[in-house]
């Protein structure tokens, strides 16, 4: 009745599974008929707390009871104590933010950023890139499939191979704005910069007078073990994209600014519902709570436990298993779409990566007992699909 329901109305442009989630509660969600599953989709990356955290629901009913909404043209003390927060932690001297409402708005604000700043019209990234659907961070996006049916784009724009120096040396130059990089590419496959290459990219911006932005919407917050996957290199941005899981579960982006980037002039962006006081309280409790229980360490120890495990296997449809903390991508020698229903049957939800990589993107509490039943769950699913089809 549900499902019916929702496909009479629905816009079509999602791809949907034959399961209705009515409930969640840490690492896992519960269907209509009552069945549990652990859930390694987390919301695209949005349950980095899993779902309902205390902490965060009580920020959500305290606030929601004091002020819902207030534009960004009067203060706030929600707003202001959220600022300050992402500033702290925010890698090299980032001492300002603007908030939005998603990933692809927090893209959108860093392409008109670079371009206001720096005065100049070309912007790089790179193939195999997301950068989101909106037309701007579509224009981004290095994937064929997303882009063609929306030509033509942005002008401009240049798509480089990810991971390759020496095709961004012969991109870059003085009429470029900005180069914009995932430190992991999560869409594209889950593939992990190679750590020269990042730095070469910063010292290359640098040289060319041109901005540097990582894209860590899905990468930021405690992900891949560091609060943002740039600290791993020691990288500073011109300007780092945030979304997803920052405001645990409720709609928020954030763009955040370094002193390379010019003033911005009064009126040059805005957004209607952006830093609104109710998910600047539930932000603030997500960070608060990814510092005192120390999940970013927690996940760059249990990702390595499950990526010792899944290698030691010796699975024979398994091409690679890459990634970064609790950001896994199994790389198979098959389409992924039937092993990802394979595994819903043995109770965890699961991503794909592209059409043959399975992606793992477990909430960063998820207990070693959980954890270990989804290493369990896939071995045993890759194992049983292998003889299946021999």
């Amino acid at each position: 009745m549900l499902q019916s329901l929702e496909a009479l109305h629905t816009s079509g442009v999602y791809p949907k599974r034959d399961l209705t989630i009515v409930r969640g509660m840490g690492a896992r969600v519960w269907d209509a008929s009552g069945r549990e599953y652990i859930d390694c989709v987390a919301g695209h990356g949005v349950a980095n707390l899993g779902h309902c955290h205390p902490a965060v629901v009580a920020a959500v009913q305290k606030q929601a009871a004091q002020l819902i909404t207030c534009p960004e043209i009067f203060h706030n003390d929600q707003r202001a104590r959220l600022l300050a927060l992402l500033t702290e932690l925010a890698p090299g001297e980032m001492q300002r933010v603007f908030l939005c409402n998603s990933g692809a708005e927090a893209v959108e604000a860093a392409l008109k950023f670079a371009r206001i700043s720096t005065g100049r019209s070309e912007i790089i990234s790179t193939f195999r890139s997301f950068h989101g659907r909106t037309m701007g961070a579509l224009t981004l996006t290095g994937q064929k499939k997303h882009r063609t049916p929306f030509e033509p784009l942005l002008p401009d724009v240049t798509q480089i191979p990810y991971n390759k120096t020496e095709a961004l040396s012969a991109a870059i130059s003085e009429r470029t704005a900005a180069v914009i990089l995932e430190v992991v590419q999560g869409e594209g496959g889950v593939r992990p910069a190679d750590a020269d290459y990042l730095r070469a990219a910063q010292r290359l911006c640098h040289e060319n007078g041109t901005l540097l932005i990582f894209d860590e919407v899905q990468t930021g917050l405690g992900r891949t073990g560091k609060i943002f996957a740039c600290e791993h290199y020691d990288l500073a941005p011109d300007m780092l994209c945030l979304a997803k899981s920052l405001a645990g579960g409720l709609p928020m982006g954030a763009t955040l600014l370094g002193a390379r980037v010019g003033t911005l002039p009064l009126g040059s962006h805005g957004s209607t519902f952006g830093g609104n006081p109710l998910t600047c309280a539930a932000a603030l409790a997500v960070l608060a709570v990814l510092q005192a229980e120390k999940l970013p360490e927690r996940a760059a120890r249990l990702g390595e436990q499950l990526f010792d495990r899944l290698r030691a296997a010796h699975l024979p449809l398994v091409r690679a298993v890459r990634g970064q903390g609790l950001m896994i991508g199994i790389e198979l020698k098959q389409k992924v779409t039937p092993l990802l229903q394979a595994l819903q049957a043995r109770g965890v939800l699961a991503l794909p990566a592209g059409n043959t990589v399975l992606r793992l993107l477990p909430p960063l509490v998820i207990s070693e007992v959980e954890l270990e039943q989804v290493g369990e769950a896939v071995i045993e699913m890759l194992t049983g699909y292998q003889h299946a089809i021999n």
